[in-house]
Parts: structure tokens; sequence; C-alpha cells
């Protein structure tokens, strides 16, 4: 797959992986990923794109999709943006347009609309809610564990507004949601964060990349990692789901995707049993 699309292959299978970076391919404390080394080299070998998709911001994917060896399409924050190596894709995605050196699709909210609205529910609901937006450089390091210049790329933001919430009434998520839906807007759990955002999720964008693939390849199947609800979307239109475990358990979705698998493992140990399985 040097440069992007070469030529229609039906015999076989063309796989795509779509994964969640922090707590799945990413150690949630380290954020590191050597467990998963094995199964990474073994996708550079056989041409598997492995689509990155998380609520992270462009400036730190971008990053890590470099020290991965990844030339592949991102799926930043949600799936507010996806973004296109241009040195690797020949020809321009329909409808993208280019910035800063990738062409983009963008699909979700601006980030100042976010703010204003996650402002105004913070308001009506009376709670000591925290954005990203409010934060310092230093307090972001602090509840995340990142360095304060990967603090610094996660806090250039463009689609969706991470807080937190230290009330821990289990009311108030719910509370949460429907002043978000009544605004537009929607609230969904991470790992660390609950995040505000548009209509997007990772899901949608799963679909648009997949599509897009789907114009000069045939059999595309794909496969889906995560470990939190953000990654929901994406486990259920994935022809193979994967679970990466964690200390969080969601005993309904296995009734919601049957043919779900669950990781013995944590994070990139989890990852890379489960790619080997798979593509082993």
């Amino acid at each position: 797959m040097s440069d992007g699309f070469v030529a229609r292959e039906s015999e076989k299978p063309f796989f795509i992986i779509f994964t969640d970076l922090d707590g799945t391919l990413l150690d949630r404390n380290t954020y590191g990923w050597e467990e998963a080394e094995p199964a990474l080299t073994l996708c550079k070998k056989l041409n598997v794109p492995i689509i990155l998709a998380s609520s992270k911001t462009r400036a730190e994917i971008e990053i890590l999709s470099r020290k991965l060896s990844i030339p592949a399409p991102f799926i930043s924050e949600n799936g507010g943006g996806i973004f296109f190596p241009v040195n690797f894709f020949k020809e321009t995605p329909p409808g993208a347009s280019f910035d800063n050196g990738m062409w983009k699709w963008s699909l979700g909210m601006p980030y100042s609309h976010l703010i204003e609205v996650l402002r105004e529910i913070k308001n009506e609901l009376g709670l000591q809610i925290r954005g990203f937006s409010e934060m310092s450089t230093y307090e972001i390091s602090r509840l995340t564990g990142l360095d304060l210049e990967s603090s610094r790329l996660a806090s250039m933001r463009e689609f969706d507004e991470p807080f937190i919430i230290p009330d821990e009434n289990p009311t108030v998520p719910q509370l949460l949601i429907s002043a978000a839906v009544k605004k537009g807007v929607t609230v969904i759990a991470g790992g660390r964060f609950y995040h505000l955002q548009g209509k997007n999720n990772k899901g949608i964008a799963m679909a648009k990349v997949i599509s897009w693939y789907r114009e000069t390849h045939e059999n595309v199947r794909s496969i889906a990692l995560g470990d939190s609800p953000n990654d929901f979307y994406m486990l259920e239109q994935a022809d193979l789901p994967v679970l990466v475990r964690s200390s969080q358990k969601f005993s309904e979705l296995k009734k919601k995707i049957p043919d779900l698998r669950v990781t013995a493992q944590e994070s990139p140990g989890g990852w890379n049993s489960a790619i080997m399985d798979i593509l082993g």
C-alpha cells in the first residue's frame, strides 16, 4: 500500500483496524505501547491500515502516528475530525480541505460554540463543571499524567470539550445528557473525562473512512478496539468488535453486540493478543 490505493483485491479480506488510544493501544497510566509491538509489526507486514480514533487532538495524534510509523488517516476528538497525510495519499479525499499540511474532513461543531454551551449548562444546573478551556497546562498535566508539552497539545482542541464534575451524585450525568440534548449537543463518557461535542462520534467517522476505502478496495472488513463508552459506536458497527478489558464492567454490551470479543488483558497487552488472534 505504498501509494495509498493501488489495485482492487477481491480474493481475500482487506482489513482495516480502528483503535482507541488511552487504555486500549496505549497504557492508561504510562501511555506506552511496547506490549503491542508484535501486532503493530504484523499489521505493517500485512499492509493493514491502523486508524487511530481518539478523543485526543489532531496535534497529539499527528505526533503519535509518526512515532508509531502509521501513515494512515486518523480520527480526532471523538469523530470531530478526520485527517489524511498528504504525502501518503496521492488523491485528495472528496470534500476535504487542506489544513496545515494535511487533508481534513470536519464533522464536529466549532470548539468556541461548545465552550459557550458548556458554560450555559453549567450555570443552568448549578454544577461545578470544569472544562479544558478553563484549565491551565499544569492542571491538565496533573489530571492526565501527561508532561507539560503533551498537555499543551491536548489543549489544542477543535471539536470536543473534555470536562470534569467534582459532584459525584449519580444523577448528575443524566442531567447533563438531558441538558445537552436540549441544546443540540452530546455528552459522552470517556476514560478520564466527560466530553461535550456535536452530533459527531467515532462510529460516524469510522463509517466515512470505510466508505472512502471501499472506493478502491473490495471485501473490506473492519476491526474496532476500545475500552470506554465513547468507543461503543465503533464496536457496534465493526465486523470484528473488541472490547479491551479495563476496571470498568460493561455487562450489557455483550447483549447489544453478541459477537463482541473481550480481551483477557488490559491496554496494549490486550490489544496485541486480539490483533494477533485475528490476523496471525
